[in-house]
């Protein structure tokens, strides 16, 4: 944190004189590529927030279409266990009969057999689409909370642009204060405080720029978060 701090320091002591240059001979610059930089990652975010947010709506449909095949399946599943319970009924009524009814009895034992294969069979593919319909559930979750993520990181920007326009009309507002008395004591050999008090007002607009930048670091510490 002190390394930081003291490389933030140096590096607005070392731009403080062409901070100063730069405000006595355009108050606009600054504010405009502040600006351009926020809206170049607002852009990005606004980018990825719409693919982001078309992944989701497409997830959605597949969900969708996963739990009308779960519902089907189950639909087919209930006819097959009825089928079955009916079957066996028939069994037991058919055991009690004579020998003759021994050919029907065989037919009906392979009948419920048979039944109870597609049941399976039924039985194994709804529980596979119910693998597939979680797993698009969780892929649906992570997609919503990137979604909620592009959101926050979005108004962050705003807020960002917002304080950075700010502080362009703030060093406006200070440029307009100076006379041009002002301006010529800095050019005085002897004009000391005078130059002291600019480079300090180009110190405090640095430091103001420097705390609202959103810049590479940032975006990747949001990454990797």
């Amino acid at each position: 944190m002190n390394d930081f701090s003291h490389t933030k320091s140096s590096r607005m002591n070392s731009t403080a004189p062409w901070l100063l240059a730069l405000l006595m001979g355009s108050g606009l610059l600054l504010p405009s590529l502040g600006q351009a930089q926020e809206q170049s990652m607002e852009e990005r975010l606004r980018t990825q927030l719409r693919m982001t947010t078309q992944q989701l709506q497409q997830l959605q449909s597949e969900q969708a279409q996963m739990q009308t095949a779960s519902i089907n399946a189950e639909a087919q599943r209930d006819t097959a266990l009825e089928n079955v319970k009916k079957l066996e009924a028939q069994l037991q009524k058919a055991q009690g009969q004579t020998e003759t009814l021994q050919t029907q009895k065989q037919a009906i034992q392979a009948q419920v057999r048979e039944s109870r294969q597609q049941t399976g069979e039924v039985q194994q593919a709804y529980d596979e689409l119910l693998v597939v319909a979680r797993t698009k559930e969780a892929e649906r979750a992570a997609l919503q909370a990137s979604l909620n993520k592009r959101d926050t990181e979005l108004a962050s920007c705003t807020v960002k642009n917002q304080q950075l326009f700010e502080i362009g009309k703030d060093m406006l507002a200070s440029l307009e204060e100076v006379s041009t008395g002002s301006v010529l004591q800095l050019r005085q050999p002897f004009a000391a405080s005078g130059r002291v008090k600019f480079e300090e007002m180009a110190q405090v607009y640095g430091d103001k720029l420097y705390g609202g930048q959103v810049g590479a670091r940032d975006a990747a510490d949001t990454s990797a978060q």
